[in-house]
């Protein structure tokens, strides 16, 4: 029973690390993008549409399964112990809960979904609409003017040009 609880309470706790794109969210700048000229346009934001981005979770699936090890093996060996096992028996509860750890851990996903928006802008400096996927959510944007910055060739930032507004 006590295995079986400590093995819901490591699930729990590996499986609840998850990469959120928080990183890639278009106000989100690198350290060497700081004090840094870059250029940018106004452009008229036209549409909004929702989006889902899949954002690569296998750092947070690695922090897991070592956490998951290392949580599983000192439970396994508090339980030997406290069960009065001898210490060659502690030892193999110890090796096991850490395997199962690591095995919790595992069922953390390589990849995940995080919220987006595709938004359909007019550039007068490229003349035609175009379109470019943010990490966000639909309230940080509405349609009128928005700045855009291209950090990089071929990105654009645009950035939120509106406030979602904060739940009671």
């Amino acid at each position: 029973m006590i295995r079986q609880r400590l093995l819901l309470v490591l699930l729990g706790v590996t499986t609840g690390c998850a990469a959120t794109g928080q990183s890639l969210k278009a106000n989100v700048y690198a350290a060497g993008q700081v004090n840094k000229q870059q250029a940018a346009a106004m452009v008229e934001i036209l549409s909004i549409m929702p989006a889902q981005i899949e954002v690569d979770n296998s750092q947070q699936r690695k922090q897991a399964q070592t956490a998951g090890a290392m949580l599983g093996a000192l439970a396994g060996g508090l339980g030997g112990a406290l069960g009065g096992l001898s210490s060659g028996a502690t030892a193999g509860t110890t090796i096991g809960g850490g395997i199962l750890g690591a095995a919790a851990g595992s069922l953390v996903k390589d990849k995940v979904f995080v919220e987006g928006v595709t938004l359909g802008y007019r550039s007068e400096a490229q003349g035609h609409i175009m379109t470019s996927t943010q990490v966000g959510r639909s309230c940080e944007f509405q349609r009128g003017d928005a700045l855009m910055v291209a950090t990089a060739a071929d990105e654009t930032r645009i950035q939120p040009n509106a406030t979602c507004p904060v739940s009671k």
